[in-house]
């Protein structure tokens, strides 16, 4: 499972021209879902985007997590962040999960955030979507649980 956290100051997903979702100050996670990716890696994630200190303290330093400045978190299903780009002109989107396996992990992974306490808003999975933000700082930062260990 792979995921570009970016640290927000606000950020919604539309679709279809109406807004879904909205978030204020917190994390919005592109998340895709590869074809080997188990409840485990979704578990995985949910712990370290809910835990993943990139908020500054009273000192300037990235020391606080989302849950500690009362943020929430948008998540938006992404199935690019598997394409390969490697031969040819056309990304292949071989190495995404199908989108039955795809949308269990994806859901699994947003109740493993709820879980911990954090609010989280969704996009519409396999929806063509419309996101805008305000990235602060800017912050933005790949997660891949593949390189977990």
């Amino acid at each position: 499972m792979r995921a570009v956290l970016q640290r927000v100051t606000e950020a919604c997903v539309s679709t279809d021209g109406a807004e879904i979702a909205r978030i204020g100050a917190g994390l919005l996670a592109l998340v895709g879902v590869g074809g080997d990716d188990t409840e485990q890696d979704a578990d995985y994630m949910a712990g370290k985007i809910a835990a993943m200190r990139i908020f500054e303290d009273a000192d300037g330093r990235m020391n606080l997590s989302a849950g500690d400045i009362g943020g929430s978190i948008l998540l938006v299903s992404q199935f690019t962040l598997y394409g390969d780009c490697r031969k040819g002109r056309r990304p292949s989107f071989t190495s995404a999960a199908d989108p039955a396996r795809a949308e269990a992990l994806y859901e699994r992974l947003a109740e493993g955030i709820r879980s911990r306490g954090l609010a989280v808003e969704t996009g519409r999975f396999q929806a063509m979507m419309q996101v805008a933000l305000v990235n602060d700082g800017p912050v933005t930062l790949l997660l891949d649980s593949a390189k977990r260990f």
